[in-house]
């Protein structure tokens, strides 16, 4: 039966991005016992700027959605008001009211209206 032995791997030829980074960054040295204090208040800074920055495009998308829709009903609102608009005003020519009078029995003067003059002279 054979035994199992750890191999090591060759280093490849072609580095990463990150790893460049790494090296021309020298971060390993900084950490190695831990996250220094000093920078702490920078971390908590750039994670507060960051999350403030999520909510802040949150709230803004929320925005755009409600005025997509608001934009939608406003757009059908005028064309109701157009219609019912239109349809008032044809209700309202005096051929069209003369037709819906003349179904309850009332018909439409022929005779033209008279001026009432009233003497300021008692």
């Amino acid at each position: 039966m054979s035994t199992n032995t750890f191999r090591i791997k060759k280093e490849q030829k072609g580095r990463s991005v990150f790893s460049k980074l790494e090296n021309l960054l020298k971060l390993d040295a900084a950490f190695k016992s831990g996250i220094p204090v000093r920078f702490v208040p920078y971390i908590l800074f750039v994670a507060f700027v960051g999350l403030f920055y999520i909510g802040n495009s949150h709230y803004a998308e929320k925005n755009v959605r409600k005025i997509d829709t608001l934009e939608k009903e406003v757009e059908d609102l005028r064309a109701d008001y157009t219609t019912l608009k239109a349809d008032y005003m044809f209700a309202g020519k005096q051929s069209e009211v003369a037709k819906n009078i003349a179904r309850k029995g009332i018909t439409e003067s022929l005779r033209p209206p008279e001026k009432i003059v009233i003497n300021s002279e008692h």
